[in-house]
């Protein structure tokens, strides 16, 4: 083995993981040169934890503390967009970290380019019967009506290649943006081509094996397989099984494992499948960098596993989330179907809007959009964003430590 000092050539090891021992040091030491994968060498982090959040605290502590953060760019303006990458720039330092944001493959209106058109047509096809049921379901549970925004204009968030160009072409603007991922389909190839052209990797989810093919087709540079108990919108296919399937199809191209990875044994399972890394999102709800409130982060330590839903209530397209009245009462056939994106967006925005700022108003955690995979019901305590990070990659070392016991001695 190579003498003590060779442990200290590569500070990035953080401190607990030198608590073992030496000789446990040592084999973390190398098992952190075999977790540079090659996106993990081409976005220069030390793990492959990808971590998709709402919130630029927790994409600067997850970045800082070894993986990357990923900010989700839907409901920003483009103004608004570059205040929190502003802020992420001026917190983050030299370490890189990543944008999402949703261009669907198919929506109402996708053949219109200007936003301001594409605004007035689609609220043209919003039903008034729509609008009054959302009223009626956020006055009986107390929510408050919200002051005048100077948000997203009628509630399309980003959810067109229209909207979520401008963001884009914001986050390009960012020396440390590193990544862009698309949450829905593959993107348009001139959008593919900016993107790489800047030296920025692009990747998307998927949870079919037709969609990460599509993805690779189109230039893809890594693809992010999400199994059907992620949080937000998912497909059907369990991770463990979808997982495999992808990676083989695709070959060389980099996959992320998604959906159901919450501890290091769940990473360790999808590592050994062939996955470069993990993308996790529910992970990082309840943190103490999260900027949700207390009464929301309550209803996320509470949850169980069987309290997750796929629901078109608030999108238009199946998305997991908590259930709740809202969720229940958009299931009733007694009440309006929902929309197809991006309109049913379009009239769940104010709702999204005002049961975040009143989080513990009233009975506003029952019509709350708590977007959360079935891993939700693993989060049972608030931990610091670094106290994750390292926790799981212990547990992903201790998991290879149990299975290498498991063979035969020579």
């Amino acid at each position: 083995p190579p003498p003590p000092f060779f442990f200290h050539a590569h500070p990035a090891i953080p401190d607990p993981l030198w608590s073992r021992g030496l000789v446990d040091v040592y084999k973390r030491q190398i098992l952190w040169i075999e977790m540079k994968t090659d996106i993990c060498k081409k976005l220069g982090i030390e793990y492959p934890i990808f971590a998709f959040t709402h919130c630029r605290d927790v994409v600067v502590a997850v970045s800082k503390a070894g993986g990357i953060g990923v900010l989700g760019a839907v409901g920003y303006s483009p103004e608004q967009l570059k205040e929190e990458l502003d802020w992420i720039d001026e917190k983050i330092g030299d370490y890189p970290y990543g944008v999402d944001t949703v261009i669907p493959q198919k929506y109402e209106g996708m053949d219109e380019k200007d936003p301001e058109q594409l605004l007035e047509s689609l609220q043209k096809m919003v039903p008034d019967a729509h609008r009054e049921f959302v009223d009626k379901l956020l006055s009986e549970n107390g929510v408050p009506e919200a002051p005048e925004t100077n948000g997203p204009k009628g509630g399309l968030l980003g959810w067109t290649e229209a909207t979520a160009e401008p963001q884009i072409d914001e986050a390009l603007k960012h020396p440390n943006v590193k990544l862009i991922a698309n949450a829905l389909g593959t993107p348009p190839q001139d959008m593919i081509k900016k993107i790489q052209d800047k030296g920025v990797l692009i990747g998307a989810l998927c949870g079919k094996i037709k969609q990460a093919v599509a993805h690779k087709d189109a230039g893809l540079d890594f693809i992010i397989a999400q199994g059907g108990e992620g949080g937000g919108h998912t497909g059907e296919i369990g991770s463990i099984v979808l997982w495999p399937q992808i990676i083989d199809a695709v070959g060389e191209l980099p996959v992320l494992a998604a959906g159901g990875v919450g501890n290091g044994r769940q990473m360790a399972a999808a590592m050994s499948m062939g996955a470069q890394g993990v993308w996790c999102g529910s992970l990082w709800l309840a943190v103490e960098e999260a900027a949700a409130q207390p009464a929301q982060k309550d209803s996320y330590l509470n949850a169980s596993s069987e309290d997750t839903i796929r629901s078109k209530a608030w999108t238009g397209k199946p998305a997991r989330m908590l259930k709740n009245k809202w969720t229940e009462a958009w299931e009733n056939p007694d009440n309006p179907d929902p929309l197809p994106m991006p309109l049913q967006g379009m009239i769940t925005f104010d709702a999204m809007r005002r049961t975040s700022m009143y989080a513990g108003s009233g009975n506003t955690q029952e019509v709350s959009f708590n977007a959360a995979g079935q891993v939700i019901g693993q989060v049972k305590q608030i931990e610091s964003v670094k106290d994750v990070v390292y926790r799981i990659i212990n547990e992903y070392l201790d998991s290879l430590d149990r299975l290498n016991a498991l063979l035969p001695e020579e």
